[in-house]
C-alpha cells in the first residue's frame, strides 16, 4: 500500500517537472511594448493598463471619482474614450 502511494506521488512529481520544463521551453511570449510617453488628460490618473494586438487599453479615474478607459494606438495616440457608469 506505501510502495504504491509512494509510486503514485514520484510520477505525479515528475508530471508536474515535466510540464514546467515543457512550458518554460517553449517560444517566448509577446512582451508588453509600449511607447516612450502615455499622455493622459489632466486631472485623470491611472489605474490599470493592458493591451491588445493594435492597441493599448488604460483605465483612469479623475478627482470627481468618474473612471474611463482610454483607447490608445500602440504609438500613443488616443483612439477612443469610454465613460464607466457605476
Amino acid at each position: 500500500m506505501v510502495t504504491a502511494l509512494t509510486a503514485t506521488m514520484i510520477l505525479g512529481l515528475l508530471t508536474i517537472v515535466v510540464l514546467f520544463v515543457i512550458k518554460f521551453m517553449g517560444p517566448a511570449t509577446a512582451r508588453l511594448t509600449l511607447p516612450d510617453e502615455i499622455t493622459l488628460p489632466d486631472g485623470e490618473t491611472s489605474q490599470a493598463i493592458t493591451q491588445g494586438t493594435s492597441w493599448i487599453g488604460v483605465v483612469t479615474i479623475d478627482a470627481d471619482g468618474i473612471e474611463r478607459i482610454h483607447i490608445l494606438n500602440l504609438d500613443g495616440t488616443p483612439r477612443q474614450v469610454v465613460n464607466i457608469t457605476p
